[in-house]
């Protein structure tokens, strides 16, 4: 009698314990698809400034005597940017890290464009850079929200995979904990404004 009680009890805590790594599974994957899918937004927001690019440089090319180097760093670092790429299943801090840089690059040849191009005055006049640098704004600014909805949804991802008990069922299944975005070295620092 005392057996079969105890083999019922054992049956009963190991239904529980299967009903709860089949709940937890179930959660990983959920968070996970979540997580892959913020990804994939802040693919897409990156993307849409990657398709603006050419329209920008065909419009700066236009005009008689731009510093041809300048444009050519724009058009290198969208190349060099577009190449890398990461696998949303597995995003790791390394990778992610690669991808800002590559990210930071664009921004940082795009910046030294605008900059030049106050110099023009017939280019910022031109109706099309104007829409299209409107456009690169707006795409920043796409890009910044993009990027903090998945680190929002990376955070929500993280803090279940690493909490018990879910963290057992977690190894147990080959979960871990995602990247997320960080800020560049520096951007801590007040930027340093001269104006003579």
């Amino acid at each position: 009698m005392k057996s079969l009680t105890f083999t019922a009890v054992l049956a009963v805590l190991g239904l529980i314990v299967l009903m709860s790594g089949c709940n937890n599974y179930n959660r990983f994957v959920g968070m996970e698809e979540d997580v892959e899918n913020a990804w994939s937004k802040v693919q897409s927001a990156y993307q849409r400034r990657a398709d603006l690019i050419p329209n920008l440089v065909n419009t700066v090319k236009g005009v008689a005597n731009f510093e041809q180097e300048t444009l050519t760093k724009v058009v290198e670092a969208r190349s060099k940017a577009t190449s890398v790429n990461i696998d949303p299943s597995n995003i790791t801090p390394e990778a992610l890290q690669n991808f800002q840089q590559a990210q930071g690059q664009v921004s940082s040849a795009l910046s030294r464009l605008l900059v030049t191009v106050e110099r023009y005055p017939d280019l910022k006049a031109n109706q099309s850079f104007l829409e299209l640098q409107s456009q690169l704004e707006g795409t920043e600014n796409r890009i910044k929200v993009e990027r903090d909805r998945f680190n929002d949804t990376a955070t929500a991802y993280n803090k279940t995979v690493r909490r018990f008990p879910a963290s057992f069922f977690a190894s147990i299944f080959g979960f871990s904990q995602k990247a997320q975005f960080e800020a560049e070295a520096g951007a801590d620092q007040a930027p340093e404004v001269n104006f003579n």
